[in-house]
Protein backbone atom coordinates (compact mmCIF):
# COMPACT_ATOMS: atom_id res chain seq x y z
CA UNK A 1 0.00 0.00 0.00
CA UNK A 2 1.37 3.41 -0.95
CA UNK A 3 1.13 6.26 1.52
CA UNK A 4 2.03 9.91 1.35
CA UNK A 5 4.91 10.68 3.70
CA UNK A 6 5.05 13.76 5.88
CA UNK A 7 7.61 16.43 5.01
CA UNK A 8 9.73 15.42 7.99
CA UNK A 9 9.59 11.77 6.97
CA UNK A 10 10.64 12.68 3.42
CA UNK A 11 13.64 14.64 4.76
CA UNK A 12 14.62 11.75 7.03
CA UNK A 13 14.36 9.20 4.22
CA UNK A 14 16.38 11.33 1.82
CA UNK A 15 18.98 12.03 4.49
CA UNK A 16 19.33 8.35 5.32
CA UNK A 17 19.66 7.45 1.67
CA UNK A 18 22.27 10.08 0.85
CA UNK A 19 24.26 9.67 4.07
CA UNK A 20 25.80 6.44 2.83
CA UNK A 21 28.51 6.87 0.16
CA UNK A 22 27.52 3.67 -1.67
CA UNK A 23 23.86 4.66 -1.85
CA UNK A 24 24.91 8.11 -3.07
CA UNK A 25 26.98 6.52 -5.84
CA UNK A 26 24.02 4.35 -6.85
CA UNK A 27 21.73 7.39 -6.88
CA UNK A 28 24.19 9.33 -9.04
CA UNK A 29 24.26 6.45 -11.49
CA UNK A 30 20.46 6.20 -11.54
CA UNK A 31 20.20 9.95 -12.15
CA UNK A 32 21.99 9.35 -15.45
CA UNK A 33 19.77 6.44 -16.50
CA UNK A 34 17.82 3.48 -15.09
CA UNK A 35 19.98 0.53 -14.15
CA UNK A 36 20.07 -3.16 -13.36
CA UNK A 37 21.81 -4.58 -10.28
CA UNK A 38 24.43 -6.51 -12.27
CA UNK A 39 25.28 -3.46 -14.40
CA UNK A 40 25.40 -1.17 -11.38
CA UNK A 41 27.69 -3.55 -9.52
CA UNK A 42 30.10 -3.72 -12.48
CA UNK A 43 30.00 0.01 -13.15
CA UNK A 44 30.52 0.95 -9.51
CA UNK A 45 32.94 -1.91 -8.81
CA UNK A 46 30.79 -3.28 -5.99
CA UNK A 47 29.53 -6.76 -5.24
CA UNK A 48 26.11 -7.66 -6.57
CA UNK A 49 24.85 -8.42 -3.04
CA UNK A 50 26.10 -5.04 -1.79
CA UNK A 51 24.27 -3.23 -4.60
CA UNK A 52 21.13 -5.30 -4.04
CA UNK A 53 21.12 -4.48 -0.32
CA UNK A 54 21.50 -0.76 -0.99
CA UNK A 55 18.83 -0.84 -3.70
CA UNK A 56 16.49 -2.50 -1.19
CA UNK A 57 17.16 0.34 1.25
CA UNK A 58 16.56 2.99 -1.42
CA UNK A 59 13.39 1.20 -2.45
CA UNK A 60 12.24 0.98 1.17
CA UNK A 61 12.83 4.71 1.53
CA UNK A 62 10.62 5.29 -1.51
CA UNK A 63 13.42 6.84 -3.53
CA UNK A 64 13.73 4.21 -6.26
CA UNK A 65 11.25 1.87 -7.88
CA UNK A 66 11.86 -1.58 -9.29
CA UNK A 67 10.27 -2.80 -12.51
CA UNK A 68 10.53 -6.50 -13.41
CA UNK A 69 11.64 -7.08 -17.00
CA UNK A 70 11.68 -10.80 -17.65
CA UNK A 71 14.44 -12.26 -15.50
CA UNK A 72 15.92 -8.85 -14.68
CA UNK A 73 14.73 -5.94 -12.58
CA UNK A 74 15.22 -2.35 -13.69
CA UNK A 75 15.69 0.34 -11.04
CA UNK A 76 15.09 4.04 -11.48
CA UNK A 77 14.43 7.15 -9.42
CA UNK A 78 10.82 6.96 -8.22
CA UNK A 79 9.66 10.41 -9.28
CA UNK A 80 10.82 12.95 -11.90
CA UNK A 81 10.49 15.71 -9.28
CA UNK A 82 12.99 13.84 -7.13
CA UNK A 83 15.39 13.46 -10.07
CA UNK A 84 15.25 17.20 -10.73
CA UNK A 85 15.66 17.99 -7.04
CA UNK A 86 18.67 15.72 -6.64
CA UNK A 87 20.22 17.26 -9.75
CA UNK A 88 19.63 20.72 -8.30
CA UNK A 89 21.25 19.67 -5.03
CA UNK A 90 24.35 18.66 -6.99
CA UNK A 91 24.54 22.21 -8.34
CA UNK A 92 24.46 23.72 -4.85
CA UNK A 93 27.53 25.48 -3.54
CA UNK A 94 28.47 24.36 -0.04
CA UNK A 95 30.29 26.70 2.35
CA UNK A 96 32.85 24.35 3.87
CA UNK A 97 35.16 25.77 6.53
CA UNK A 98 38.48 23.96 6.05
CA UNK A 99 39.62 25.13 9.47
CA UNK A 100 36.88 23.28 11.35
CA UNK A 101 37.74 19.77 12.46
CA UNK A 102 35.10 17.12 11.84
CA UNK A 103 33.84 15.60 15.08
CA UNK A 104 32.73 12.33 13.52
CA UNK A 105 35.41 9.74 14.30
CA UNK A 106 34.05 7.39 11.63
CA UNK A 107 33.84 10.03 8.89
CA UNK A 108 34.91 8.73 5.49
CA UNK A 109 33.73 11.68 3.37
CA UNK A 110 36.41 12.65 0.82
CA UNK A 111 38.29 15.84 1.76
CA UNK A 112 36.55 16.02 5.14
CA UNK A 113 38.74 15.40 8.20
CA UNK A 114 41.79 15.38 5.98
CA UNK A 115 40.54 12.32 4.07
CA UNK A 116 41.65 11.61 0.55
CA UNK A 117 39.59 11.79 -2.62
Amino acid sequence: MLTIASRLDVMNRLGRAMADPTRSRILLSLLERPGYPAELSRGLELTRSNVSNHLACLRGCGIVVATPEGRRTRYEIADPHLSRSLSSLLDAVLAVDDGVVCTDETCDVPLCCGGEV
